[in-house]
């Protein structure tokens, strides 16, 4: 298979597995305490995503049951691993740890993908290896990346359609492969991928053309039917209740823009990148900061954003969903403290 063997070919291997393995590894260390000290007692969604990676679908929320990839993969990592948990942590009972601990590598290893995605974006756009590394240990820092890779969530796969999605605009010819790939698992990694639709099938044209677009979303289509029908007939649920859940979701829309509006709301926001916002705001103030930040400042960036503002939106979860601007922000962070060593290079005496 030539094109498996371009895909994995010793330099694209350098581009892609050194920033994979340096995010898997920083969330390892990072994701651990919430993989083991959780209390999933008041966290509906995580409750639903180890029913979904046990076989279960007739108790789990029609917003949540479909999700079926990353709790399907966690659920098939967690056979081989429960013949060995119990041997290596005793204390733990044998129940859900497993798949809790399954979960916690599924999602390191999405999140780490996605990571490398926001590491390539950065550097098409000219930052440095040096910042870019910068950059993506910060974004990969956030609290919502620890969050996203130690519980059994399903947003690490969605964060890497959306790396995907950016990566392949910034690409253009040569990343078909990230929009395909994209379109084929975006319609089964969340409902909302509606959305990030025609914003990477018209910024992906110039990396895949229409009709092989129109293929792959096709496949996607057909994959996500497929999964309605199977998990429909095993919950004995109704084909309608997708549509009903779907417009119930427009009630979020008031409660997020109160929210966003309080002190506590405009908190969440600015905590989703915590202190590292700050330059970047900055950056935005200042005429050298805009014109570090040339490259990301264009239509591309604004609609994207306007996307993750419409997930939030109808999310209601201001913070998580905001984080979905990662491969922006990385690539913005990448740039500004590029810059900023730039002046500092340029500022040092002479030896």
């Amino acid at each position: 298979m030539p094109w498996l063997a371009k895909l994995l070919g010793p330099g694209r291997g350098r581009r892609w597995l050194l920033p994979w393995a340096l995010g898997f590894s920083l969330l390892l260390n990072l994701a651990y305490p919430m993989y083991v000290h959780y209390d999933f007692s008041h966290s509906l969604d995580t409750r639903s995503y180890l029913r979904l990676a046990a076989g279960r679908f007739d108790s789990v929320n029609v917003t949540r049951r479909y999700r079926v990839l990353v709790p399907a993969a966690a659920g098939a990592l967690a056979q081989p691993i429960a013949q060995v948990y119990g041997k290596i942590w005793p204390q733990r009972p044998a129940g859900e740890w497993p798949r809790r601990f399954a979960f916690f590598l599924v999602n390191c290893t999405l999140l780490g993908a996605a990571g490398a995605t926001w590491w390539r974006a950065a550097r098409l756009a000219g930052a440095g290896a040096g910042a870019t590394a910068v950059a993506l240990l910060a974004v990969l820092s956030s609290r919502w990346a620890e969050y996203i890779a130690g519980l059994p969530m399903v947003d690490s796969l969605y964060l890497l359609v959306v790396g995907l999605s950016y990566y392949a605009g910034r690409r253009g010819p040569g990343a078909g492969w990230a929009v395909a790939i994209a379109l084929l698992i975006g319609p089964l990694a969340k409902e909302s991928f509606v959305f990030l639709l025609p914003w990477l099938g018209w910024y992906g044209l110039r990396a895949l053309g229409w009709r092989r677009q129109l293929l792959a979303l096709a496949a996607g289509v057909v994959a996500l039917g497929a999964v309605h029908y199977v998990v429909d007939r095993a919950a004995g649920a109704a084909h309608t209740d997708t549509i009903t859940n779907a417009l119930a979701h427009r009630e979020n829309i008031m409660y997020s823009l109160r929210r966003a509006a309080s002190p506590k709301g405009l908190g969440e926001l600015l905590s989703i990148f915590g202190l590292f916002t700050l330059p970047v705001l900055l950056a935005l103030v200042l005429p050298a900061g805009r014109r570090a930040l040339a490259p990301v400042l264009g239509w591309a960036e604004a609609l994207l954003l306007a996307v993750v503002v419409v997930h939030m939106l109808l999310s209601s979860e201001l913070g998580r969903m905001g984080y979905l601007l990662a491969p922006v922000f990385t690539t913005a962070l990448a740039l500004v403290v590029q810059a900023t060593l730039g002046r500092v290079a340029r500022q040092a005496p002479p030896r």
